[in-house]
């Protein structure tokens, strides 16, 4: 069994290190994925943005390669099974996994699913993020009006692709976009 806490535990630094913020530390078991092997998930962010380009997943994964390599050098395997890594951005769709991630997108549209019920003897929710005081989360759910739930209780959040997501969202950057979209059209 994969210890998610220590493989954590040991990215994190990786991560910070290259002045990143840890999103997200997931595994993908072989059903999931649809092949022989499982995938570990990094998810990490730039700050000041909100994503990673390309090169800092490229520069990321090499330096966690590198950190569990020197690990299993030294005697602790953190993965036994074939693995396959993955470092992303979370995407503008992102994933709601920290407190403040809850508190940044107040306002914007989210699918939640809750490991215990609430309102209406509900677990799966649909609306708009109202706000997060410490560890409880309020939420306005299209059916059931405002609910309020502790994090713990979340199983999976991620926001929802619209407009208004779209807008609050800034591009890394826009240089040379119209040269790209003037060679597609000849």
């Amino acid at each position: 069994m994969v210890d998610i806490a220590r493989i954590t535990e040991v990215v994190e630094p990786e991560v910070q290190a290259l002045g990143f913020d840890l999103v997200r530390v997931r595994i993908f078991g072989k059903s999931e994925v649809g092949d022989d092997e499982i995938a570990l998930q990094i998810m990490a962010e730039n700050p000041a943005t909100g994503q990673l380009v390309l090169d800092d997943c490229a520069t990321l994964s090499r330096r966690i390669s590198d950190k569990f390599d020197a690990l299993e050098e030294a005697g602790e395997t953190l993965i036994e099974e074939a693995y396959r890594l993955e470092v992303s951005s979370p995407g503008i769709d992102r994933p709601l996994t920290r407190p403040k991630d809850w508190a940044t997108w107040t306002g914007h549209e989210a699918k939640v699913n809750l490991i215990e019920s609430v309102a209406e003897n509900r677990k799966a929710l649909h609306g708009d993020l109202a706000g997060i005081e410490g560890d409880l989360v309020q939420f306005d759910d299209r059916k059931s009006g405002r609910v309020t739930f502790p994090l713990s209780n979340v199983q999976s959040a991620r926001l929802i692709l619209t407009d208004k997501l779209i807008a609050a969202t800034r591009p890394l950057a826009v240089e040379g976009a119209d040269e790209i979209l003037e060679e597609q059209e000849d």
